[in-house]
């Protein structure tokens, strides 16, 4: 992912200057897509989907979870025989291993949902901000990025930020 931004940025260097001496003025312009999706109302949707989806796999493993400290607490029993101590401890051992495997199989499920609704909406919001480019006339629009991505620009003028015109484009668009 780096290595494609750092890509991405060298591209937008050797193109700028281009722009820059051309007779049009050049117009540049940022955008937040996490503070997008946050804002917007489509965005949101998906954001407490996503929570949703998340929070019913969370219950699941919980019940799970208090299930196999149930079972590790019944295999302690003193009162116990050792064929049904061992019986118990078989139970917990193939519990634990299901248990283990649902977890695994939890956190690809969140993360490929995860994937397809940021894929989603990146293409949503590139289309709001180009619709927005084009109407404004802007020659490129640039996502700052964030403390958990690789910030592509540094420091930037508030009057450059378009972010809340791409909110309003998007939820105009997802009426």
């Amino acid at each position: 992912m780096k290595h494609v931004t750092i890509w991405y940025v060298g591209i937008i260097w050797a193109w700028l200057p281009q722009f820059a001496t051309a007779a049009e003025p050049f117009k540049v312009a940022i955008i937040d897509q996490q503070a997008v999706i946050e804002r917007s109302i489509s965005g949101k949707r998906a954001l407490e989907e996503m929570k949703s989806y998340s929070t019913t796999r969370q219950k699941i493993i919980e019940a799970d979870d208090q299930e196999l400290k149930e079972l590790e607490k019944a295999s302690q029993d003193p009162n116990m025989s050792e064929e049904t101590k061992k019986e118990k401890q078989e139970q917990f051992r193939t519990k634990l291993e299901a248990y283990q495997r649902r977890i695994q199989e939890f956190n690809r499920e969140v993360q490929e949902k995860q994937r397809g609704m940021i894929s989603e909406y990146s293409k949503k919001i590139r289309d709001a901000a180009q619709i927005i480019a084009q109407r404004e006339g802007y020659t490129a629009i640039l996502d700052k990025g964030n403390d958990a991505t690789v910030k592509i620009v540094l420091y930037h003028n508030q009057s450059l930020d378009l972010t809340e015109k791409v909110v309003k484009e998007l939820d105009r668009q997802t009426k």
